[in-house]
C-alpha cells in the first residue's frame, strides 16, 4: 500500500521514476545533482515506491531535536563535516560487519555550488568492493531514479568520465549549484 501511495504522490507531482534494482545486498548509491532541499522528500518517495531502504549520510546538525529521531528512523547517519573523524573507515567496517548494508552519499557533500566532488564514496566503494548506483534528480525532465550500477575500475579519471557521461543531461533544481564532476587535486 505504501509503495502505491508514494508512487501516486510522485505522479501527481509530475515525476517519473527510473529504477534499476541493486545487484546485491551491499552497495553505495550516489545522488547527483543535489541542489535543493526538495531532493530529500522526492528521494524518500522514490525509495518507498520501489521498496528500497537506503541509509543516507547527512550533516550532524540535522539529527538534533526535534527531527533527529525521525531522520535516524528514515535511514539517516549523522556525519560531522567539521572535523575528519574516519567516516570512510567506519562505514567500511559497517559493510564488513553486516550481511546487507548500503549508504547513499551526495558526492558534492552539500546543496551549494562546489568546485569538485568529495571522493569518500569512491574510496568506500573501492575499499569494500561494492557496486555504485548512479542515482539522480532531473528537474528539467521531472525524473528521479537509479539509472545503473557500476563496479569502479580504480582508474579515477576513467570512472569520472563515465559519471560525466551519465549525468550530462541531468539537471538539478538549481542547475548553477551543481558541483563539477571531478575530485580535488
Amino acid at each position: 500500500m505504501l509503495k502505491a501511495v508514494c508512487g501516486l504522490i510522485l505522479r501527481i507531482l509530475g515525476w517519473r521514476t527510473v529504477f534499476v534494482a541493486p545487484p546485491g545486498p551491499k552497495w553505495v548509491l550516489i545522488a547527483y545533482p543535489h541542489t535543493s532541499n526538495w531532493d530529500f522528500p522526492i528521494g524518500l518517495l522514490f525509495c518507498a515506491q520501489h521498496g528500497v531502504f537506503v541509509r543516507w549520510a547527512g550533516k550532524d546538525s540535522l539529527f538534533r531535536w526535534p527531527m533527529g529521531a525521525m531522520f535516524r528512523r528514515l535511514g539517516g547517519v549523522a556525519i560531522n563535516r567539521r572535523e575528519h573523524t574516519g567516516m570512510i573507515a567506519q562505514l567500511a567496517e559497517a559493510f564488513r560487519r553486516n550481511e546487507g548494508f548500503n549508504i547513499c552519499i551526495t558526492p558534492e557533500g552539500t546543496r551549494k555550488k562546489t568546485g569538485h566532488w568529495k571522493s569518500g564514496f569512491y574510496r568506500l566503494a573501492m575499499e569494500t568492493g561494492v557496486p555504485v548506483g548512479l542515482g539522480f534528480f532531473d528537474y528539467r525532465n521531472r525524473r528521479v531514479g537509479i539509472e545503473r550500477w557500476v563496479t569502479l575500475s580504480g582508474d579515477e579519471e576513467k570512472d569520472l568520465s563515465l559519471f560525466r557521461e551519465v549525468y550530462a543531461k541531468k539537471t538539478g533544481r538549481y542547475p548553477e549549484q551543481a558541483g563539477d564532476i571531478r575530485f580535488a587535486n
